[in-house]
């Protein structure tokens, strides 16, 4: 090597500028044939080249530069073989493998699928992974930074000092590479970036850190995920019954942080292993079918609830580590819950140490900030037409399915995605090359990920958050549509609560919120949403919406929440709603649990019970629920009464349950309603019960059907309508 290469070198790498240490450190021949050794060792005394694996001292290396950089010439007939380094510092020495003797980690497979984004296993190879390579354990290291001039890994093992281990740039996937022998799992590290323009990044988590630090930490920790043995074996081979569009799905939606807190010791959260002792028999007992867990990706504020997660592809530190929450969702399909998480791909937080100007340039937001900056939230948004960001938020999903045997992911704010003008002024966005207003890459990248994950997981189900009339959002890409299993039907929930919240002597003027879902109820596959989005932020619990004195309020309740499971579609209701919780949702804080001991909370908590044991076993309930086969509407013109009936039907031609709901608190006596045969018909239901908190107003448990026909059919119930109540009537078989 030229002196003045040489020289130019060494003054790059003491410095931290250097972005090809392999050319320079290690073993490398020299001009004349013989071997040279460099290696930097800051606060080294003495470095010797040992020959492996009998560590016979075959070289002395000598300082060349007072930083620490050591370098020397070593015999070696037969060409380069493996080594070690002693290094000596007063009397302490120690032997070290050096990492700049070790091959490259990817393969020219990986390299070749990573440019083309294409990779579906980038979890695999990107990030940190206990590995052995030539026999020696240590970590792998890779992180895709294609902009940067310089890219170290940093952490304890080498003081944060990112001079000591430059890595390896593969310049034709962008991605930095290197093999650090002798790391264990459990080190913090972080890569150092060095910009082009000669800036030195603020340190960043690794994109693909499978543990990090817990909050104010930001390093992520070296965890190898291949120890875990799953025990859910039963579930997994049949867990797409439970997720199907004619079988019952009830979703208890969790704030894992503030369900339950420990009391007795400083308030504290829940691990997941107490979370799985605590609320997984919770709701069992309460028969959901499914727990939906607010974002578990590790996230620096907690006030975002995880939904501005930092690390994608770790669970949250809060309550443990990544195979505590495994054998949390283990545990689960033990009891035969599945589980579903929130899925973020719709934004990023401008937290230093994150994505934002991750390799000094807007490498996975987009740069101008009417395309890359998300207005409501004041976080970055991803570009979804760069083929390699796009891979990284699909592996990302995959991965959540695959390594953490999720049944399904619900996808956060998909309108924000779908509409380039979504929040925005005229000048605040840029038109697609059509004209519009949509986003062309997201939509892509949607139909991408559902096609990929159905292709693989085929007994999962994804479920999108779209606030909007979208068309098609729960339509195969195939014939059109975005690809999702299900969507939620924000239609319903604003219209209904708008509804319910409103005062019974003003009901009659607003009776069509109470119908006009059922206008569209079957053009997608739809989940009646009451989430977290409604008790928080000035807006309330959910009890507290209710109007009238307090008996009033806990009966427009009932009413409501068993309108809810009598309606078509699949069930959402967030923790706390189900025992009408008073307060709004505070997530620094535990559910009001104490509130049971009120036999009106108590009342609530049973009849959410009693609804999902309903909504489960009767197949009128749940096996329509997406179909227009599936509900008839009675009469839903009475408005002057507030009064609606419906039927619900199953496959079967005698499968039928009949719905009444009277939203006024006036006792209706001898209220007719037509009917599709004769015969006695069981109360099944009566939000009224004294066991619920009512005032026990109803049909004695059954009612025989007159031969009066009445709206249309050829017989007709003369009931009994308690005050602001709901009843479902079960015809019993003829004999």
């Amino acid at each position: 090597m030229a002196q003045w290469k040489t020289e130019d070198s060494i003054f790059r790498l003491v410095s931290g500028r250097h972005g090809d240490p392999f050319s320079f450190l290690g073993m490398h021949r020299t001009g004349k044939g013989t071997l040279v050794v460099r290696t930097f060792q800051p606060g080294a005394g003495r470095v010797h080249v040992t020959r492996t694996p009998e560590c016979e001292i075959v070289s002395e290396l000598s300082l060349v530069h007072p930083e620490g950089l050591f370098e020397g010439e070593v015999e070696s007939p037969g060409g380069p073989f493996s080594y070690r380094l002693l290094i000596q510092n007063g009397d302490t020495e120690s032997f070290i493998d050096d990492p700049y003797r070790f091959p490259p980690i990817l393969g020219e497979i990986d390299v070749h699928l990573i440019a083309e984004g294409r990779h579906l296993r980038l979890d695999e190879k990107l990030g940190a992974h206990p590995m052995i390579i030539d026999g020696t354990t240590g970590v792998g290291f890779a992180v895709w930074a294609p902009n940067a001039e310089r890219v170290s890994i940093v952490g304890d093992f080498n003081q944060w000092d990112g001079r000591r281990h430059p890595m390896r740039f593969r310049g034709d996937c962008g991605v930095w590479e290197i093999f650090m022998p002798g790391i264990d799992a459990g080190a913090l590290y972080k890569y150092e970036i060095l910009a082009k323009n000669g800036a030195l990044m603020a340190l960043k988590t690794d994109p693909f850190a499978f543990f990090c630090e817990q909050a104010p930490g930001t390093a992520g920790i070296v965890y190898d995920l291949g120890h875990y043995r799953w025990n859910d074996a039963a579930w997994m081979t049949d867990r797409g019954r439970a997720i199907r569009t004619d079988v019952p799905v009830s979703i208890y939606e969790v704030h894992l942080g503030s369900w339950r807190r420990s009391v007795e010791e400083g308030r504290r959260y829940l691990t997941y292993a107490e979370l799985a002792e605590t609320l997984l028999p919770y709701v069992k007992e309460m028969g959901f079918t499914h727990i939906e867990v607010l974002p578990v990706s590790e996230h620096p504020f907690d006030g975002s609830w995880g939904y501005q997660p930092l690390g994608l592809f770790a669970p949250t530190s809060r309550f443990g580590r990544p195979d505590e929450f495994r054998s949390f969702v283990d545990r689960c399909h033990q009891a035969g819950i599945g589980v579903i998480n929130d899925w973020v791909p719709g934004h990023f937080p401008r937290d230093q140490q994150g994505l934002g100007l991750f390799d000094g340039t807007n490498l996975y937001e987009h740069a101008d900030p009417r395309q890359g900056s998300h207005m409501d939230w004041g976080t970055l948004i991803y570009n979804y037409g760069r083929n390699e960001v796009a891979d990284f938020l699909l592996n990302n999903a995959l991965f959540w399915l695959d390594e953490y045997h999720l049944d399904g992911l619900r996808v956060d704010a998909v309108a924000s995605m779908l509409y380039l003008d979504y929040s925005r002024t005229d000048g605040q966005w840029i038109p697609n090359k059509f004209g519009g207003n949509e986003n062309l890459d997201a939509i892509a990248f949607l139909r991408r990920v559902n096609e990929h994950l159905y292709k693989q997981f085929p007994d999962i189900a994804t479920i999108a958050e779209e606030s909007t009339s979208w068309p098609m959002v729960s339509r195969p890409v195939y014939l059109g549509g975005l690809g999702f299993g299900y969507k939620w039907n924000m239609g319903w929930m604003n219209d209904t609560l708008s509804y319910i919240s409103r005062d019974p002597l003003y009901r009659k003027h607003h009776h069509d919120q109470l119908a006009l879902s059922l206008r569209y109820a079957f053009a997608e596959n739809f989940v009646l949403p009451i989430s977290h989005d409604e008790v928080v932020h000035g807006k309330g619990s959910l009890l507290t919406k209710m109007p009238g004195d307090r008996w009033q309020k806990f009966a427009n309740l009932r009413t409501y929440l068993a309108f809810m499971f009598t309606h078509p579609g699949k069930k959402l209701l967030f923790m706390g709603c189900e025992f009408g919780q008073q307060a709004e949702w505070n997530h620094d804080a535990s559910l009001d649990w104490h509130l049971l001991a009120d036999p009106l909370h108590a009342g609530i908590q049973r009849l959410v019970r009693d609804l999902n044991a309903m909504y489960r076993q009767m197949t009128a309930l749940h096996e329509g629920d997406c179909e227009p086969s599936g509900f008839e509407w009675i009469d839903c013109t009475d408005w002057e009464k507030s009064i609606i009936c419906f039927l619900r039907r199953g496959r079967a031609v005698d499968d039928v349950a009949v719905v009444i709901c009277n939203f006024t608190p006036e006792v209706r006596k001898g209220y007719r309603l037509g009917v599709p045969k004769g015969g006695l018909y069981l109360e099944r239901l009566n939000t009224d019960s004294d066991i619920y908190g009512g005032s026990n107003v109803g049909n004695a448990g059954a009612i025989m059907a007159d031969t009066a026909p009445f709206h249309g059919r050829p017989f007709s119930l003369a009931v009994t309508l308690p005050p602001l109540t709901a009843l479902v009537f079960i015809p019993q078989p003829q004999r």
